[in-house]
């Protein structure tokens, strides 16, 4: 059944490529182009979620956020943002935010994360901040990686594989998956891209005597865990 989910930005592009991504997947969308309208729309507290950006005219988005719920309104939030250092989404989260989405994105990430927020609000479930496959663990809040007591560094590329990796744990994901769900490319682009940032994981994640995390799944794809 579809869902009514409120988008709030003032890129035209942005919200109709939202607007359209979510009508194809049966979920009814509302656009609002500025802070003080989306405002006035979110506090009517009929929809199931609100995308909103962080940069809008007349009322910024982290302001729209924390009158929401200074007025009560505990609909799911995301707020998307150019700005993606650990600081910007420490803010976002603790303003009141339930997820946070860094510009750009891949619509198959925004909208999962979107279906996941929505499910647990109808089941009380809090959001997931931390992501763990055996010794491995992602921290969403702080973007950071850890095997063990080892630090990992990542690129911003290669924590979304790993964050993507991790959502599918134990799981077989495709190279089409993770070309749409990390690189946001609905084609092949007919290259090892994904072989090169996988072979870079592996030497990063993989320390010296530790077992193999991520494994070739021949023919099919990659799995990270058991």
């Amino acid at each position: 059944m579809g869902r009514k989910i409120l988008v709030v930005e003032d890129d035209r592009t942005t919200a109709e490529f939202i607007l359209k991504g979510l009508a194809e997947h049966g979920h009814v969308g509302h656009h609002a182009a500025d802070g003080r309208d989306g405002l006035f729309h979110a506090i009517s507290g009929e929809y199931d979620a609100v995308v909103l950006d962080r940069m809008l005219p007349m009322m910024d988005g982290l302001s729209v956020l924390q009158a929401m719920r200074a007025a009560g309104i505990e609909t799911p939030v995301i707020l998307l943002s150019a700005l993606g250092s650990v600081d910007d989404r420490v803010t976002g989260l603790t303003a009141g935010s339930d997820d946070y989405l860094v510009k750009p994105f891949a619509f198959a990430e925004l909208l999962a994360r979107l279906e996941l927020l929505m499910r647990r609000r109808g089941s009380g479930t809090p959001v997931e901040t931390e992501l763990v496959c055996e010794n491995l663990r992602m921290d969403l809040l702080k973007r950071e990686v850890r095997r063990g007591d080892r630090s990992i560094d990542l690129q911003p590329r290669e924590f979304r594989l790993v964050e993507y990796l991790l959502r599918h744990a134990g799981q077989v994901v495709t190279r089409t998956m993770l070309l749409e769900g990390v690189w946001d490319y609905h084609f092949d682009p007919g290259t090892n891209v994904i072989d090169v940032h996988i072979s870079r994981l592996r030497r990063k994640i993989d320390g010296e005597g530790e077992p193999p995390l991520i494994h070739t799944a021949r023919g099919a794809g990659y799995r990270i865990g058991a």
